[in-house]
């Protein structure tokens, strides 16, 4: 599992392949009466236009932390361990792409009570129609999983931001 973990971290080719059979298969069970090849072409074009946005992605993160795609993948393993390098190039490399990444999810954090409110706009929408059409069971339970979601993103970010501090601070500490 690590492996695979390893090689969807670096290549972008891994990922396409990923993104191609998730979606093939999500095509096929949406569009069942469709003819296959139609599941194919369209498959095959969301892939190209998602990997196409994680390609510049990737070569923005890249340039910010003053690294490759193989660079950054491997300051990420090591700020998720919480491995400060020993290196000034490496530590360098690690204060930039930490100074991108907080930036990027502190200007995130502006729209999130809007986008959270939205979902749960929809939930309680959900639910009222439910109400008025006599079944609350899927409204119930998209309910529950909206809150569920929500509350999953909450914590994430917290523990992404406080990580990212945490190693700010201990990549200011001298040795």
């Amino acid at each position: 599992m690590r492996t695979l973990k390893l090689w969807l971290d670096r290549s972008l080719t891994a990922q396409a392949v990923l993104i191609f059979a998730l979606g093939l298969g999500l095509t096929a069970v949406f569009h069942r009466d469709g003819h296959p090849g139609w599941w194919v072409i369209r498959t095959a074009l969301f892939t190209a236009v998602v990997i196409g946005i994680v390609a510049v992605q990737r070569r923005r993160t890249g340039r910010a932390a003053g690294t490759g795609p193989r660079g950054v993948a491997e300051i990420n393993r090591r700020i998720r361990h919480r491995e400060v390098p020993e290196d000034p190039e490496e530590r360098a490399a690690m204060r930039r792409l930490l100074a991108e990444q907080l930036g990027r999810m502190e200007r995130g954090g502006r729209w999130l009570p809007y986008w959270l409110g939205c979902m749960g706009l929809v939930a309680a929408g959900l639910i009222v129609l439910g109400a008025l059409t006599g079944s609350l069971t899927f409204p119930l339970v998209f309910a529950v999983g909206t809150a569920g979601f929500c509350y999953w993103v909450f914590r994430m970010r917290r523990r992404s931001m406080e990580l990212h501090r945490d190693m700010t601070s201990a990549l200011r500490d001298p040795r």
